[in-house]
């Protein structure tokens, strides 16, 4: 196999927005608010685009500074992002989001970067980013899931301990949905693009078991956090 991931023309990857905008034309027909769509396939566009040039000046600096600066951002802004949710609740509950998306996807992101990869130096660009984005944004999504479903049980007045049970539970099945299809139902990112890169299946597969533990223990542990401390703040009264 060619050890040289193969680049796409840009004509060759234009192609692949013909299914996404066969998307985008039926929510169009069902009047299923196609312009948000539109525009979230847009923004994905320029965002990529632009942290792909962001990412080659950061690996060529190569400096710790700007690495933990860049992660320092991935936590605000996911903590942000996460309270989306419960919009109406985010200033109130932001500080809790941040604590457990800090200390679960932290923890979780020095013990493999250092523990389990021994990256030389220890802030190595071209794995710490890549790996701590997966880490914080996938500890986001199950916080996120866990804020809207709390918020939701308690509404109904169920007690906080048997609405925490609910959310967190709610929160872990796509992580959980994603330990089961692997391998099976799909190859996930980091495995395929190894493959196509040349990497043996059998390293790959190595690599993608660091993965998903990685994802499943800190989407676990911020969102266990996060759902013991906001109590005091919700069940105020």
């Amino acid at each position: 196999m060619n050890g040289t991931l193969q680049t796409i023309p840009l004509m060759s990857l234009a192609l692949v927005f013909v299914p996404a905008l066969i998307t985008i034309g039926i929510l169009f027909k069902w009047s299923l608010n196609a312009s948000n769509a539109l525009y979230a396939l847009s923004r994905m566009l320029v965002q990529l685009m632009l942290i792909g040039y962001f990412l080659t000046y950061i690996f060529e600096s190569d400096s710790s500074g700007v690495v933990l600066v860049i992660m320092a951002v991935m936590v605000v802004a996911s903590s942000w992002i996460a309270l989306g949710t419960v919009a109406d609740r985010r200033m109130q509950l932001y500080r809790y989001a941040f604590i457990s998306l800090l200390v679960g996807g932290g923890f979780t992101l020095v013990l493999v970067t250092q523990g389990v990869l021994v990256l030389d130096p220890w802030y190595s660009p071209q794995s710490m980013i890549p790996i701590a984005g997966m880490i914080f944004a996938n500890a986001m999504n199950s916080v996120s899931l866990a804020g809207e479903r709390l918020n939701a049980e308690l509404s109904r007045s169920v007690p906080y301990d048997e609405a925490r049970s609910i959310a967190m539970q709610s929160a872990m099945i796509p992580v959980i949905n994603s330990l089961f299809a692997v391998g099976l139902v799909s190859l996930p990112g980091m495995m395929t693009g190894q493959i196509l890169s040349g990497v043996s299946p059998l390293i790959a597969a190595r690599y993608q078991i660091m993965v998903m533990c990685m994802i499943f223990g800190a989407s676990g542990i911020s969102t266990a956090m996060f759902l013991m401390m906001v109590k005091s703040e919700l069940t105020r009264t």
